[in-house]
């Protein structure tokens, strides 16, 4: 399963991308307008940093205006992945760009059915929303399940990018699915490699080490 980083914030994105452990990024308009940067400076700036996947969202809500944008995002690097909104223009726009092969990003899905007609619509990945499915009462990690069920039955390609994660729990839930990719926050991402054993374990060999006097091992 392919790890995304949720964030426009260059600096999280550098810091966390040197160990190879990032797949590609994800960007939405809160995330940039947070930032303060110029969307068009920003993306490129994160494709200087990551080779992978970057998703940068459109604004339009029409699907000329989509297109419109989507083509001026795609022209900033080769690895920009247009952002579409799951809606009637939203699919139009997806399917011309999946026909001049623009690979897509497909956001804001919370139902089967969604997720079914991105597909036919030729996305290259769908987001669900996990956690705002979870806030509502309803199962995150279910439709998670129900899509890959879904689309490996029919054949569907569409990558299954697992959004909107709260945990790290969400995310092995997500791996065990078999969604092809995740995208999370960089604290959710940060406590992907913490545990409490692993720090008392590493306590307890450096003590016994330490005691022997000897120092490090250059």
């Amino acid at each position: 399963m392919q790890i995304f980083l949720d964030t426009a914030e260059i600096d999280e994105i550098r810091s966390r991308t040197a160990a190879g452990l990032v797949d590609g990024i994800t960007t939405n308009p809160s995330l940039i307008a947070k930032s303060g940067a110029d969307i068009f400076e920003r993306i490129a700036e994160i494709c200087e940093v990551i080779s992978g996947p970057v998703s940068a969202e459109v604004v339009a809500t029409d699907t000329q205006g989509m297109l419109s944008e989507g083509r001026r995002l795609r022209a900033i690097a080769g690895n920009v992945v247009v952002k579409l909104p799951l809606t009637r223009d939203g699919l139009a726009a997806c399917r011309t760009f999946a026909d001049e092969g623009v690979p897509t990003n497909v956001t804001l899905c919370f139902s089967l059915n969604q997720a079914l007609l991105a597909a036919k619509a030729g996305a290259t990945f769908v987001s669900p929303f996990v956690g705002r499915i979870e806030d509502m009462g309803g199962d995150g990690i279910g439709l998670l399940a129900a899509i890959r069920e879904v689309y490996d039955q029919f054949g569907y390609e569409t990558g299954i990018l697992a959004a909107s994660l709260r945990s790290a729990l969400h995310v092995e839930e997500a791996a065990r699915i078999g969604c092809d990719a995740a995208t999370l926050p960089p604290k959710i991402f940060d406590s992907m490699v913490a545990h409490p054993l692993t720090d008392a374990g590493l306590k307890a060999f450096l003590d016994d080490w330490n005691k022997t006097g000897r120092g490090g091992l250059g």
